[in-house]
C-alpha cells in the first residue's frame, strides 16, 4: 500500500529516531513486511470469503518462529527467530500482519493458538509443556482458548461450564457451553476454563483443563458474525466430554489467577492490532482525499476535511507512544503482566486503542462518502474495517468493564500506599 507522502501511515519509528528500536527490529519488520505482502494480503480477500485460510499458510509462519514469538528454544526446534527478541519485536509482528485489508484471516492463522497455548506454557507441568507445546509452536496442533459463555463473558466468575471428577479420579466429566473461540473451528485442543467448585463458588471454583476437541460429546458450529468471518468464531457444546486429569493445568481453583494472566498479554496485542488498522483506515482516505475531486478541487483542499486527518493523527500517534511506554516497562520487568498497575494501564490503552480505531474508521468512511460502505472499489478497505472494528472495542473485555476494572484497581492500590503514610 502505497501513502502517497502520508508520513503517519506507518509508526514513527520508521522515519525518526527512536530509543525502543535497533536494527534487529528493523530486520524483523523489512522480513514480515515482504513476508505478508507476498504470501498473505494479495489472497486475504478470497479467504475471508471462503471463511478460512490455508495451513500451508500457518507453517510457513510457524518456521519463522512467529506463531509464539516466546518461549523456552527446547520446545520449538528448528524455528526461526532469536532469543533476544523482546515486547518491541512482538509488536512489530502484529503491526505487520494486521496491515492486512483483511483481518479474518489473519486472525484464523494465529489468534487461537495465540491466546490458547500460553497458559500451558505459563503454568503447565513439565510433562504437560512436552506434550503439548513443541506442535503447537509447530502449527502441527492447533489451539483455541474456550473461556467466554452464553451467559459469561466479561464476568469471568459467573462461568458455569462444570467439570466433575469421576469416582475413579482419573478424569473430569466436562458439561457446558463456550462462545466466541476464536480459531475453534479448525482448533485440536481448547484452553479451558471450567468450574470444579460449587455453583457457589465463584472464582474460587474455576480451573483450567486442556480439552482434546476430537473427544465424544463435543459439537461446535461456526458463529456468523458481521465481520472477521475467517476467524473462526465457534460455539462449543460439551456433553459430558471426558478429560484426563492429567490435562489439568495447575490445581484446582487456580483457574481465575491464569485467565486473569492471559487477559493481559491479550488486550495488549488487541491495542496494538487497533492502532494499527486506524492507520489502514487513515492511509486508505489519505490517497483518496489527495486524488478525489469535488467541485473542480482535490478533497483535501477542503479544511474539514484537513482537520479530520488532524485529529486522527494526533489521536493515533498519542495512543501509539502510550503503546510503547508499557511495551518498554513489559520488557526490562520481570513478570509485569502479573503487575496490577501494569494490568490497569493495559486495560486503559486497549480502551482508548478500540476508541481511535473506531473514530478513524467513521472519519474515513465520512472521508470516502458513498464509496465507503461498498465492498468493491476504492472504499472497500474501510468497508471492511468498519464491519471488523467492533470486536476490538468488546473483544478482551468491554469498554465499560475495564474502565470501571482499571479505576477500581488504581484506588485499591492508592489506598494500600495511604495506609502507609
Amino acid at each position: 500500500m502505497s501513502s502517497l507522502g502520508n508520513p503517519f501511515a506507518e509508526p514513527s519509528w520508521q522515519t525518526l529516531e527512536s530509543p525502543y528500536y535497533n536494527d534487529s527490529h528493523r530486520a524483523l519488520q523489512r522480513e514480515a513486511r515482504e513476508f505478508y505482502e507476498n504470501e498473505v494480503f494479495p489472497y486475504a480477500e478470497s479467504w475471508e470469503e471462503a471463511g478460512q485460510p490455508p495451513v500451508e499458510v500457518l507453517h510457513k509462519i510457524a518456521e519463522k518462529g512467529w506463531l509464539l514469538p516466546f518461549g523456552p528454544r527446547q520446545y520449538r526446534p528448528g524455528q526461526g527467530g532469536s532469543d533476544d527478541w523482546d515486547t518491541f519485536h512482538a509488536m512489530i509482528l502484529q503491526e505487520e500482519a494486521h496491515r492486512s485489508p483483511y483481518i479474518g484471516p489473519i486472525w484464523g492463522l494465529f489468534s487461537g493458538v495465540g491466546i490458547g497455548l500460553p497458559p500451558v506454557l505459563h503454568f503447565g507441568s513439565e510433562a504437560q509443556r512436552k506434550r503439548f507445546l513443541p506442535d503447537g509452536y509447530a502449527g502441527k496442533t492447533r489451539w483455541c482458548l474456550g473461556v467466554t459463555e452464553p451467559e459469561a463473558g466479561s464476568d469471568v466468575a459467573g462461568i458455569r461450564t462444570t467439570a466433575t471428577k469421576t469416582s475413579d479420579g482419573k478424569h473430569y466429566i466436562v458439561s457446558g457451553s463456550k462462545k466466541w473461540i476464536t480459531g475453534g473451528l479448525w482448533a485440536d485442543y481448547m484452553t479451558t476454563a471450567v468450574r470444579t467448585g460449587s455453583p457457589t463458588s465463584g472464582a474460587a471454583g474455576l480451573s483450567f483443563l486442556v480439552i482434546p476437541l476430537n473427544s465424544p460429546g463435543v459439537k461446535r458450529r461456526r458463529i456468523r458474525v458481521s465481520g472477521l468471518h475467517a476467524s473462526g468464531s465457534t460455539f462449543f457444546e460439551l456433553d459430558d466430554v471426558k478429560v484426563p486429569i492429567e490435562n489439568l493445568i495447575g490445581k484446582e481453583g487456580e483457574g481465575f489467577r491464569m485467565v486473569m494472566a492471559n487477559f493481559n498479554p491479550e488486550r495488549f496485542n488487541l491495542a496494538v492490532m487497533s492502532v494499527r488498522m486506524a492507520r489502514n483506515a487513515v492511509e486508505e482516505a489519505w490517497k483518496h482525499a489527495l486524488t478525489r475531486k469535488t467541485f473542480g478541487k482535490p478533497l483535501m483542499s477542503n479544511q474539514i476535511i484537513r482537520a479530520k486527518f488532524g485529529s486522527m493523527i494526533r489521536a493515533i500517534e498519542s495512543c501509539h507512544a502510550w503503546l510503547e511506554e508499557i511495551a518498554w516497562h513489559i520488557k526490562v520487568t520481570p513478570r509485569a503482566y502479573e503487575q496490577p498497575s501494569v494490568g490497569a494501564r493495559i486495560a486503559f490503552v486497549k480502551i482508548q486503542a478500540g476508541d481511535v480505531l473506531e473514530l478513524c474508521v467513521r472519519e474515513c468512511q465520512q472521508i470516502f462518502g458513498g464509496l465507503g460502505t461498498t465492498k468493491d472499489g476504492k472504499g472497500k478497505v474501510v468497508e471492511q474495517l468498519n464491519r471488523d472494528v467492533r470486536i476490538f472495542v468488546i473483544g478482551g473485555g468491554s469498554y465499560e468493564v475495564l474502565n470501571d476494572m482499571s479505576i477500581r484497581s488504581t484506588v485499591a492500590s492508592a489506598s494500600k500506599e495511604k495506609a502507609k503514610l
